[in-house]
């Protein structure tokens, strides 16, 4: 299966806590991409858990999907719709992801590629997150599409892991596009798509996201794109943090600022605990 983006993640060098009980694993596909939870605890309060995941999933999808009806369908077919909760906040937190990376983060590049499709340059204005007026209603600028596929992904996956707390449960890792921990530690390795396996990071309660750009190429160009058309200056970013959703943003984002701009970034962020980059050369280096 095509995913979004190449989740540089190596589930092999999963290792579940020492002293855990018994593993429960679902699968499943979440947002066009595969999805996996190990839950560990008892097999009948595991099942029913996982019940009601796929009831989070497919609200997720009938929110964010760019290929089926969905809120996000109906706001770029129509140009405005009152959002959900849901929409709510991950338009917030765009919003604010988008001000932190210098408008970096920007789910407006939905124009971009639908003018990569006509072979057609973006018609004037149609770019750009502050074109989008979010007074009650979301509405879009003429021309404008918006894609959540660089934060949908980890939001979904928060949510999963709420639900699963909800239910009582204290070691699980959730995979539904973006990697997050309930206890741990869960060990996951961080892989280039030219370098290979790089580094191994620990991760107990929190999230990890990766992106590199050139991982998957969509008419011709990354799947990553920048409002202002600029390239990505990473062959990988990962980012370590609270949120999936945070994680999700900031490891799509990155990919296009300096080292000192995501140092900046850090450092506005407590809830960010690690980033790494990886160049060109294959050479990794946490920020």
């Amino acid at each position: 299966m095509n995913r979004r983006r190449f989740l540089c993640l190596t589930a092999a060098t999963l290792a579940l806590p020492n002293g855990a009980g018994a593993e429960t694993v679902w699968q499943g596909v979440a947002l066009g991409a595969d999805a996996e939870i190990r839950l560990t605890g008892p097999a009948d309060r595991a099942k029913a858990a996982l019940a009601g995941v796929r009831a989070v999933l497919d609200q997720i999808e009938a929110t964010f999907s760019l290929y089926r009806a969905s809120d996000l369908t109906r706001l770029n077919a129509s140009g405005s719709i009152a959002p959900s909760a849901w929409m709510q906040q991950v338009v917030a937190l765009s919003t604010a992801l988008h001000r932190l990376t210098e408008g970096a983060f920007d789910p407006t590049v939905q124009t971009l590629w639908q003018a990569h499709a006509t072979g057609k340059a973006p018609e004037p204005g149609t770019l750009g997150w502050g074109r989008v007026q979010m007074a009650g209603q979301i509405t879009l600028a003429p021309g404008q599409a918006l894609t959540f596929n660089g934060i949908a992904q980890g939001f979904a996956t928060d949510l999963v892991r709420a639900h699963l707390a909800e239910h009582g449960f204290g070691t699980a890792l959730i995979n539904i596009g973006e990697y997050a921990a309930l206890g741990g530690p869960f060990r996951l390795g961080i892989s280039d798509p030219d370098a290979g396996l790089l580094a191994a990071w620990q991760v107990t309660g929190g999230a990890l996201a990766v992106s590199s750009p050139r991982a998957t190429v969509v008419a011709g160009q990354p799947h990553i794109q920048h409002p202002k058309g600029l390239p990505p200056l990473w062959s990988t970013v990962a980012v370590h943090a609270d949120s999936a959703a945070v994680a999700d943003g900031l490891s799509t984002a990155l990919v296009f600022l300096t080292r000192g701009q995501i140092a900046a970034v850090k450092a506005l962020r407590p809830d960010l605990h690690r980033v790494a980059v990886v160049d060109a050369l294959g050479n990794l280096e946490t920020i």
